[in-house]
Order: structure tokens, then C-alpha cells, then sequence
């Protein structure tokens, strides 16, 4: 099993038990040093799209993050539904902060400049994972606060 760090709409455990039936959730943590934030607006898709950047400016920074051991018959399911294949996302190793300790995992980052704004729906989808997932209230305040792209677009 490998360990899996989802931040976007994989937080939420039971869409990820339709995508990935064979990995279970492990728990949640922290990447600290690091910020979520959107990107990939020029992709075609309804607006930007979640990513994560490590941001050595402010330590404070997190993003809450679920872990999940990933089996080897869910990774390329996993790869397709995040289009490893078209280049839009890639992985990347990070450390989790969680109440057992650092864990190492691996996660998706997108493959694009950040800017852009999301759709406001991605935005709900997001914060909904987050929540499902067990993030803070006040993470999931912070998300559903995000700037968005006005409706209509």
C-alpha cells in the first residue's frame, strides 16, 4: 500500500471508497507550509482548478488533507480520474503533520500557473469534501469564502 494525501474533492472518504474501493481511509493531517490555491483556468474546464503550493513565506500556511492507503489495483483508476496521462496533474512527495506523527505520502499537484478563479459549484464541491472529510470549521468557512467566478461563465 502506498500512502495517498487527498486535498480537493478526494477528501470526501465516500466518493473516494466509488473511486478507489480498495484503499481505505487512514486518517487526516496537515501539509504546514504550504497554501491551496487554483490554477489551470486556460485547461477548459469550469474555471481554475484546486492545487497546492508549498509557500516558504508563511510557515502558517496549511492545507488540511486526508490519507489514504492506496492498493495497487486503485492507482490507475486514481491516475486516470486526475489525467496523469494528458499531463494535467502530476506526483509529487510531501509530509503529512498528523496526531501519529510526520507521514510521508504522495499527492497530485496540477501542471499549470496558479491564477485564475474557480467556479463557484467546484467551490461548493470542495468544501463539502472538506467537510465530509472532517476539516475544522473554520477551513471549511475559509473555502466556501473563496473568490469565484461570477455565474454564468
Amino acid at each position: 500500500m502506498t500512502l495517498y494525501a487527498a486535498f480537493a474533492s478526494n477528501l470526501d472518504p465516500n466518493l473516494m471508497a466509488e473511486r478507489c474501493p480498495y484503499s481505505p481511509l487512514r486518517g487526516t493531517g496537515w501539509l504546514t507550509g504550504w497554501r491551496l490555491t487554483f490554477g489551470g483556468e486556460e485547461l477548459g474546464w469550469e474555471g481554475s482548478m484546486a492545487t497546492v503550493v508549498e509557500d516558504a513565506s508563511d510557515p502558517a500556511h496549511q492545507v488540511f488533507v486526508a490519507l489514504y492507503d492506496i492498493h495497487s489495483k486503485d492507482i490507475e483508476r486514481l491516475d486516470e480520474w486526475e489525467w496523469i496521462d494528458q499531463g494535467v496533474y502530476r506526483k509529487i512527495q510531501v509530509r503529512v503533520q498528523t496526531l501519529d506523527g510526520e507521514q510521508l505520502a504522495w499527492m497530485y499537484v496540477l501542471n499549470a500557473y496558479e491564477g485564475g478563479l474557480p467556479s463557484a459549484r467546484y467551490v461548493g464541491i470542495l468544501a463539502e469534501a472538506a467537510e465530509a472529510a472532517g476539516a475544522p470549521d473554520d477551513y471549511v468557512a475559509e473555502l466556501r469564502s473563496r473568490p469565484c467566478q461570477s455565474s454564468g461563465h
